[in-house]
């Protein structure tokens, strides 16, 4: 129903302006008496093999809804009754901001993919810790934090620890967005150094808890053999509890889309399905060069079981979808959790 007769509706018009339709319609049609539990019965798979363990976590089932579609923690209550296993909530940063000038979100059909510059738009640090505090505890929620645009390089680690810290008590595990193109200053965020310098101040903090919620990294799909391999020896040095690969690319080889619609999208980061192929190979490459000695959560292409399956294959513990949700629907979540039943049996 959704392909059929839904997405040609909300494809006619302009992006960003039907995403929050798309929320407020979700948000007020739960509010129907008996729609939530019809969405759950629809959509909500529940079998013990789809139950994973990882970095202390329980999760229902592997697959979940990437950072990103619910930036303020506004409707993760209502989205779990698609069937995720768990919701990652963000980016959020310390100070609310407006993001990059619009227009700044575009579709590409004939790519299945999305190109987006959207520049951390967020309500900020304490809008995110007001929704939370109305966690119904379905299921498992990601914290995904990055630093405001306007902030120096030297207070970057700040805007970091403060999303960190007033976060813990909210979330099960965090995201440190170092990888985004779409924020101002991104170089010294991929700099080895001040990754070591991050992750053990944000690991300090964590200590400071009575419980430590794991710390997890967010990469780009476009990093070479050489990156991949600092990043194998930051997780290890570090003890970091896992990687997630991967963020949007700034690469444009292979598209469908014309050289002139390109150019009149301009920059921005690249989703779906034309970055499928190269986020599995950096999935597939941490694995084997790690022995797989630290968790994967695997995002970006996810449209169909058979994508889904390949990114496991290739080393993924978990995966995440998000241009795949918009363009194939809820039924996408309920589909691959049936393929990893029926695989488990």
């Amino acid at each position: 129903m959704y392909k059929l007769l839904l997405r040609p509706i909300l494809f006619a018009f302009d992006p960003e302006k039907v995403h929050y339709f798309t929320f407020s319609l979700i948000r007020n049609v739960s509010k129907i008496p008996g729609m939530s539990a019809l969405f759950r019965s629809m959509y909500l798979v529940n079998d013990a093999a789809l139950e994973r363990e990882l970095f202390g976590l329980k999760f229902k089932n592997p697959v979940g809804l990437a950072a990103g579609f619910d930036k303020n923690a506004v409707l993760y209550n209502e989205l779990a009754n698609f069937g995720f296993g768990f919701i990652e909530i963000g980016t959020v940063t310390p100070k609310g901001q407006i993001g990059n000038p619009k227009k700044r979100l575009f579709r590409l059909k004939d790519d299945k993919g999305i190109i987006n510059r959207m520049g951390f738009n967020n309500e900020g640090l304490e809008a995110a810790i007001s929704e939370l505090k109305k966690n119904k505890g379905k299921l498992i929620i990601g914290g995904n934090i990055g630093k405001n645009t306007h902030t120096k390089p030297e207070d970057y680690t700040s805007d970091y620890l403060e999303c960190f810290n007033g976060l813990h008590p909210y979330v099960d595990y965090f995201v440190l967005n170092v990888s985004c193109p779409n924020v101002g200053s991104h170089a010294k965020l991929n700099d080895k150094d001040y990754l070591l310098e991050l992750i053990s101040e944000v690991q300090k903090a964590n200590m400071t808890f009575d419980v430590q919620k794991p710390i997890l990294l967010k990469i780009a799909p476009d990093l070479n053999n050489n990156q991949l391999d600092e990043i194998i020896d930051l997780v290890k040095e570090t003890n970091l509890d896992g990687v997630i690969t991967s963020n949007t690319s700034t690469d444009r080889t292979g598209l469908k889309a014309s050289d002139e619609r390109l150019t009149e999208i301009g920059n921005g980061g690249l989703s779906g399905q034309p970055i499928k192929a190269k986020s599995t190979r950096v999935i597939k490459y941490l694995a084997d060069k790690s022995h797989k000695s630290f968790p994967i959560i695997g995002v970006g292409g996810i449209h169909s079981t058979e994508d889904a399956l390949e990114k496991i294959e290739a080393g993924a513990d978990l995966v995440q979808i998000y241009t795949g949700f918009i363009y194939e629907g809820p039924k996408l979540i309920r589909d691959i959790n049936k393929s990893l039943i029926k695989k488990a049996n």
